[in-house]
């Protein structure tokens, strides 16, 4: 018998027989019947008693935006397994990452993901390939466009990236170069990501580099709806009623709705001109939203609100978790500059290119992918536990018993830092242990880094992102000298994404004969 049943038994089997107080009395007793069956299952899992009780509590370490912190100093008290709801448990051995985030199908996702959907009162909440909880619809979602993600395809996008390298560096040479302005960095490195991402997406940049600022405050809307969902993630029925239905969204617009409108602004647009042109690639230049549409014109099992999901999903997380991958590499870079000048070391010994590395050149340079690894490792874009329910059978893992019905999860930025997998030192920057040991403990380390998830929902933009910091990060280290201005000053909030901000530095061209020199 699984969860539900059992607990529909014990609210049906108390219900009362009776009206008037008689009835408010036997309500009360079966929601307290009901309360205390959902904690006696999982009595003999760990964890602070309060958060055993009502799922307020993880919310209210959410709202505090150090969740991640939290959770990993819960698992430093308690062990691998953790209660940290009534009916949630978070693991911290990277050893069950195949048995939660398996490649068959069985530990589906839960109401978790739903609060990240955009909601618009026409269409409501809009599922991705990220959110969508049922197998099937996850599959429809992702298949048509699996092949457009593969290295060999956004690797041709390199002449388009090189494009907006050019603009930031003219901006970053113009404006702070040649006066020594402190700026922040982490300012630059977001708008870049975003640029790159619209270049990509829609053949265009948003225009973040060119005017150095928030155009149209499409960062400071998605920053907003990703501080509401987050702690709504922790209580997802509360998201419905405080947000996505129609009332709300009269009284008070979600963020959420200015992105779905600006992409669904720029759809029609270029269906528009497509229309004129006879021919969708003419239109846009072979970007993903020409793929997007094309797809979906010759398949008529494909809707079109498939569109609309697959370009905001580039939109949201295609950008938002790149910027946190340069912003952690290049905070840590300059943090420690003795891995700063191993990194240009390294790429003045290969020949990379300057101003411009070409992928050819740094795809495979073994310190630059350890920087990288170690940047994916310390700080992963996402930083709250990956929800699953358990399937019936149950799980036993760490030398505990699961049983179905049960949410777990594990947190990115908990399990990779678990200290038997990356070194008693796994909460420092140290790029050199991705070069170190046997090959089986290297990898032992590569399976147990959890950044971009695991399984048959490993994240779908995975080498996107690693594409774009492979250029980004050598171009930067290759033509600057960067120093960090009040180092103190950075700071981390956990909103779902990272959200970094307040690297504040000072920036200097190097000419091509010095950074020879110094190799």
């Amino acid at each position: 018998m699984g969860l539900s049943s059992q607990l529909s038994w014990g609210v049906q089997s108390l219900a009362p027989q009776h009206s008037g107080p008689a009835l408010l009395l036997g309500t009360f007793v079966s929601l307290l019947v009901w309360r205390f069956l959902i904690w006696f299952r999982l009595r003999h899992i760990p964890g602070p008693f309060l958060a055993s009780l009502t799922n307020f509590t993880r919310m209210s370490w959410v709202s505090t935006k150090k969740a991640h912190l939290i959770h990993q100093e819960i698992h430093q008290k308690y062990g691998d397994v953790v209660r940290l709801g009534p009916n949630m448990v978070s693991i911290s051995d990277p050893s069950a990452i195949l048995t939660i985030y398996p490649m068959r199908k069985g530990f589906v996702k839960n109401d978790f993901y739903v609060p990240l959907r955009p909601y618009t009162k026409k269409g409501g909440a809009l599922p991705n390939v990220f959110t969508a909880l049922d197998e099937d619809l996850h599959m429809k979602l992702r298949y048509p466009v699996a092949s457009f993600f593969s290295l060999s395809n956004v690797s041709k996008f390199e002449g388009l990236v090189d494009e907006v390298l050019q603009v930031i560096d003219e901006q970053l040479e113009r404006r702070f170069s040649s006066h020594g302005e402190i700026f922040d960095l982490t300012e630059w490195l977001q708008f870049f990501a975003f640029d790159v991402m619209g270049t990509m997406t829609f053949s265009k940049r948003y225009g973040f580099l060119e005017q150095g600022k928030d155009v149209g405050g499409m960062l400071d809307a998605i920053a907003h709806f990703m501080r509401q969902a987050a702690p709504m993630m922790q209580i997802p029925w509360l998201d419905k009623v405080l947000y996505k239905n129609h009332l709300a969204d009269t009284l008070r617009p979600t963020p959420g709705t200015n992105i779905m409108k600006f992409v669904g602004a720029t759809i029609q647009e270029r269906q528009k001109l497509a229309n004129e042109n006879g021919d969708f690639t003419k239109a846009g230049k072979g970007d993903f939203l020409d793929r997007y549409i094309s797809t979906q014109k010759n398949d008529a099992n494909i809707p079109p609100w498939f569109v609309t999901a697959w370009t905001i999903s580039n939109v949201l997380a295609g950008s938002d978790s790149v910027g946190t991958v340069m912003k952690t590499t290049m905070y840590n870079l300059l943090k420690s500059p003795q891995t700063l000048e191993k990194l240009r070391t390294e790429l003045v010994a290969a020949n990379v290119s300057r101003p411009y590395p070409r992928w050819s050149e740094v795809n495979n340079l073994p310190y630059l992918d350890a920087c990288i690894q170690e940047a994916l490792r310390v700080h992963p874009p996402f930083a709250m536990p990956f929800e699953r329910i358990v399937p019936e059978g149950g799980i036993h893992i760490a030398g505990q018993y699961i049983p179905a019905g049960t949410i777990v999860g594990a947190s990115p930025y908990v399990i990779n830092r678990h200290k038997p997998t990356y070194g008693a030192d796994a909460e420092l920057w140290r790029p050199e242990r991705w070069l170190e040991g046997d090959p089986g403990m290297r990898k032992k380390r590569d399976d147990g880094l959890l950044t971009f998830g695991a399984g048959r929902r490993v994240c779908l933009g995975k080498h996107i992102g690693i594409f774009e910091v492979k250029k980004l990060v050598p171009f930067l280290v290759l033509n600057y000298d960067i120093s960090m201005v009040k180092p103190e000053a950075f700071a981390v909030e956990n909103q779902w994404f990272f959200r970094q901000t307040n690297l504040h530095a000072q920036i200097r061209k190097i000419p091509l004969e010095t950074v020879r020199s110094r190799a």
